[in-house]
């Protein structure tokens, strides 16, 4: 099946997803082991077409971010590449399980990067506000059964999620409203699927923690590694501009460094490229196509 699909055919695509069967655990094992050790298209063929299923559930999760369900679908399915050239079957957890993680990330950075209502920054915890809010938001007015984000509402808001009430305000106002949840996948269709019915309960279990916590190590060790390809200004500049928080501002680099904020933004960009361009390299030395 092919990844690509016209935004006007979610529905269909959704219907044409539901009719690919489930893999058994024994399937999926003999499958992953194929594409592991042979590299072989076929078996990593029928791993992700039994999963788009759950790519579809999870990006359905974040359409009310205001981009196109397709667009979502797509770095979804990125991250289940991803997660295909890491799964290790020998581990002992499903694939679903494991890609979960990947496939959130993928979708999640090209909303950071995309969407075109907010410029997050670069802090984790703004990144978790602009995640947590909605859900955290909706769960608290339901609680309270006011759908106004009174000053109650905010501070019980700020206090859940450990952030000001300056800030829950200030990211609430950038956030568009959510769609219904109970809106047809196209309107003026008679008993059909509803978004929420392709929402899923994104708290992680055990296994999803762990997972994610080795992944962290793995990526700190890769980032670290890639960071060597930098020269000792370049890499300045991204440890002030993308991994302090709170990022140093253009200004402030330049009166640092002695050069124009036209420079410092030109390096900042070039060596952000080329980590990315190094990490790719590290992660798939031998790149293929599945």
């Amino acid at each position: 099946m092919s990844f690509s699909h016209d935004s006007d055919h979610d529905s269909l695509y959704i219907k044409k997803i539901k009719e690919i069967p489930m893999l058994s655990n024994e399937e999926e094992v003999t499958l992953a082991r194929a594409w592991r050790d042979t590299m072989d298209r076929p078996s990593a063929e029928k791993l992700i077409n039994a999963h788009l299923r759950l790519v579809t559930k999870i990006a359905a999760g974040y359409r009310g971010y205001g981009l196109p369900l397709s667009d979502l679908i797509a770095e979804g399915n990125i991250g289940m590449l991803q997660a295909m050239k890491h799964y290790d079957p020998e581990k002992g957890f499903r694939l679903s399980t494991y890609a979960m993680w990947w496939i959130r990330a993928s979708i999640q950075e090209h909303i950071l990067h995309n969407w075109s209502m907010i410029k997050i920054g670069t802090t984790s915890a703004q990144k978790k506000l602009f995640f947590s809010l909605r859900k955290t938001s909706a769960s608290i007015r339901k609680a309270h059964d006011d759908d106004t984000l009174t000053p109650e509402i905010i501070a019980a808001i700020a206090t859940k999620l450990n952030v000001r009430e300056d800030e829950v305000v200030h990211m609430s106002q950038r956030i568009k409203k959510d769609h219904s949840l109970n809106t047809p996948l196209h309107a003026g269709e008679e008993n059909q699927t509803e978004w929420i019915e392709w929402l899923v309960d994104e708290r992680d279990n055990q296994e999803i923690n762990l997972i994610q916590k080795d992944e962290m190590a793995k990526r700190r060790t890769l980032f670290n590694s890639a960071m060597e390809c930098l020269n000792d200004r370049e890499r300045s500049i991204i440890q002030t501009r993308r991994l302090s928080e709170p990022p140093l501002t253009l200004d402030e680099v330049s009166d640092n460094l002695g050069i124009s904020r036209e420079r410092v933004r030109q390096i900042e960009n070039a060596a952000f490229a080329k980590l990315q361009k190094h990490i790719r390299m590290l992660l798939d030395p031998h790149p293929h196509n599945v």
